[in-house]
């Protein structure tokens, strides 16, 4: 019998050890884990550090100010309700699987977007140009998304919530561009590791269109009321003169065009005579009433005389509202390089 007993607490006392021995390593890991996830920094987005493994209250990102100045912006994390007056953000909140959280939108034509504008569950404020205010307020916006049309509504907006002001810069290059942006929108919201997959793609589609255009050169440029204006690469349009490797005969390298470009004559693009016409049609884009088409009015006596016209290599962009209206999102860029490889490849 004593036999027996000593063997009973011999048993009790082996669990006990065990049981003590499972929680301390249970414990150790718990702390590694908490340890590891508070000094994690986004690439993007810095997280304010509450001393605990829980969510964060804010991120801190970089966006730029109402002066088109790179600043640091501290934003709501995770935020549930977002309003959105740029179609490049908007394009990017889609993509990253967020757009339930969208509870106002400016109007857009741009077809991949329309769920957010048809739904009446989500307001309307206005254009990219001019925002309803009162609309947005009205909102109740933790975080609202504008760009470049609205950088002087800055101010104003930012008595409701928090501005992110996000834009392309063609030192950067659209792509570029379009993969430090989804990954500071994405750390807003603990999405970073949907990024690559996202991107993936398109820096060897570019190199494609580079290898293309070695030795070729081009006009770059865009119809507006009748007259055609051409383009550098210091914004609009700068992925074909830039990343997609056309040398860009339109300007000197020191006019400014990042905004509608310089007006030509038809004989400046006769004397330049170059091997492609890249031609975006502004007109359609802001679908004006009453506009002719661009290739109406490009294929004039006068252009019929270049080496384009007769070799075929006017390019056309098929989507120009993408380019004029929302360059920065990620199917936005899928469409636009889709736009030179079906014209080119």
């Amino acid at each position: 019998m004593k036999k027996l007993t000593a063997l009973m607490m011999m048993g009790v006392m082996a669990v006990s050890v065990a049981a003590c021995g499972g929680s301390g390593q249970a414990a150790s890991d718990q702390t590694v884990s908490g340890s590891v996830q508070q000094e994690t920094e986004s690439v993007a987005g810095e997280v304010e550090d509450t001393g605990t493994a829980e969510k964060p209250e804010t991120v801190t990102i970089q966006s730029l100010n109402a002066n088109k100045e790179m600043i640091d912006l501290k934003v709501p994390y995770d935020a549930e309700r977002i309003a959105v007056m740029d179609m490049a953000s908007l394009d990017i909140l889609d993509s990253l699987g967020l757009g339930d959280r969208v509870v106002g939108v400016s109007d857009t034509s741009l077809d991949y977007l329309q769920e957010y504008v048809t739904n009446d569950a989500v307001a309307k404020l206005g254009t990219i140009k001019e925002a309803d205010m009162e609309a947005v307020m009205a909102s109740e916006p933790d975080v609202i998304f504008i760009g470049g049309r609205l950088a002087s509504s800055y101010d104003a907006l930012s008595e409701i919530a928090p501005v992110v002001y996000l834009a392309t810069d063609p030192e950067l290059g659209v792509v570029e561009s379009v993969r430090q942006n989804t990954a500071k929108i994405a750390s807003m919201f603990g999405a970073e590791n949907e990024v690559d997959a996202l991107m993936q793609g398109f820096d060897e589609r570019i190199a494609a269109l580079a290898a293309f255009s070695e030795g070729k050169n081009a006009i770059i440029g865009m119809v507006t009321s009748g007259g055609f204006n051409v383009l550098g690469n210091d914004g609009r349009l700068s992925l074909i003169g830039k990343e997609a490797g056309f040398t860009n005969i339109g300007v000197d390298a020191n006019l400014e065009t990042s905004t509608h470009g310089n007006e030509a004559s038809f004989e400046f693009v006769v004397e330049k005579n170059p091997d492609y016409i890249f031609v975006m049609d502004r007109d359609a884009a802001i679908a004006t009433e009453g506009a002719r088409l661009a290739q109406e009015i490009m294929e004039n006596e006068l252009i019929k005389g270049t080496d384009a016209y007769q070799n075929g290599t006017i390019v056309y962009l098929e989507h120009p509202a993408v380019w004029y209206t929302a360059e920065g999102g990620i199917h936005a860029l899928h469409l636009m390089l889709e736009d030179l490889e079906k014209a080119l490849l």
